[in-house]
């Protein structure tokens, strides 16, 4: 009778673990402070969410879900266009607590993941950018088994516009020999060794693409005097104001020494197409939905965004500018 009693309780327990979050179900919920009403974005740079999801927030508090059948990164998109991670896993539910005015120290728990990175954000809350990317660098030697260090590793070394793209194969070494089948990792690399394409005194490589409109783009049609080619998402506000200077830019030099072409991170047209009009972007665009899998993003070695190459007469004078950088190195040349 005990033994059916303990077999009845250890049955039940499974039960309940089953429908806490569900098999193959990623549940998210949370609070906030200063923030009573409003929406936030996620997006996940796998594609695995099908395009940008918007979540309501009312009486400061939120609920999430969708499908998950791997481990995952989501990047949560705030109104002031910051962005925090939270690391998803099948069965898993957590939960976000924050203050809106200081996001920095956002908090995720229910999960060992992300609680690695409560720690990481509780390092950085107070320290400068150097010593942020140091700290960076220390946590993904400390942690090369975890999923917040491929997270890092993109962030700090890949996606920053000054990439160091010789610790980031330093460091993807140690993270490859712990996750030797993490899609997300072997995705990083290639792009990574896609940025080589593209240094300093380089050619643009050979391309053909489609655009938005099925029109074909190749290397050969941007011949130019200048090209620069960028990147941007509409959810990106950085990424959109580079668009908005570049029209502005084209339009002051006049004639045809410039040309633009630009790749849109979009998971679809939709938004893509809608941004181009209320923005005027009316030059060559790119939106496959492949995100930031997308191949000529790869080939052209874009791996942030915003994110731009600079050409002269079809070789590259300059990679991964801030706004005010690309607009001084447009005007000398």
């Amino acid at each position: 009778m005990r033994r059916f009693a303990y077999t009845l309780i250890v049955v039940f327990g499974l039960l309940l673990t089953a429908c806490g979050s569900g098999n193959g179900q990623f549940k998210l919920d949370g609070r906030f402070l200063h923030f009573n009403q409003g929406e936030l974005y996620v997006y996940s740079y796998d594609g695995s969410i099908a395009g940008v999801d918007t979540i309501k927030v009312e009486a400061g508090r939120f609920a999430y879900e969708i499908p998950c059948e791997m481990p995952t990164t989501l990047m949560l998109v705030f109104p002031n266009f910051s962005e925090q991670p939270v690391f998803a896993e099948p069965g898993k539910s957590v939960s976000v607590k924050a203050d809106a005015s200081h996001l920095r120290e956002l908090k995720v728990e229910g999960s060992k993941e992300n609680k690695l990175m409560n720690e990481f954000r509780e390092m950085i809350v107070s320290v400068s950018p150097p010593e942020e990317k140091r700290l960076a660098e220390m946590f993904i030697k400390d942690h090369p088994e975890s999923n917040v260090s491929v997270f890092l590793l993109r962030k700090y070394f890949v996606m920053s516009l000054t990439p160091d793209y010789d610790k980031a194969m330093e460091l993807m070494a140690l993270l490859e020999e712990k996750q030797p089948k993490n899609g997300a990792l072997i995705r990083l690399h290639a792009q990574v060794n896609g940025a080589k394409n593209t240094a300093m005194g380089k050619p643009l490589p050979n391309f053909t693409a489609k655009d938005v409109y099925g029109n074909t783009i190749t290397s050969a049609s941007l011949r130019a005097p200048v090209l620069v080619i960028s990147t941007w998402a509409s959810w990106d506000y950085n990424s959109k104001n580079m668009q908005r200077h570049l029209r502005r830019i084209r339009r002051q030099r006049g004639g045809n020494d410039m040309k633009l072409l630009s790749i849109c991170v979009d998971p679809g047209l939709t938004d893509c197409k809608r941004t181009m009009a209320s923005d005027t972007i009316d030059w060559p665009v790119i939106c496959s939905g492949e995100m930031l899998d997308d191949k000529t993003l790869k080939l052209l070695g874009l791996t942030s965004v915003p994110g731009n190459i600079v050409l002269r007469n079809g070789r590259v004078v300059a990679t991964g500018l801030s706004l005010l950088e690309l607009e001084k190195k447009l005007e000398s040349l």
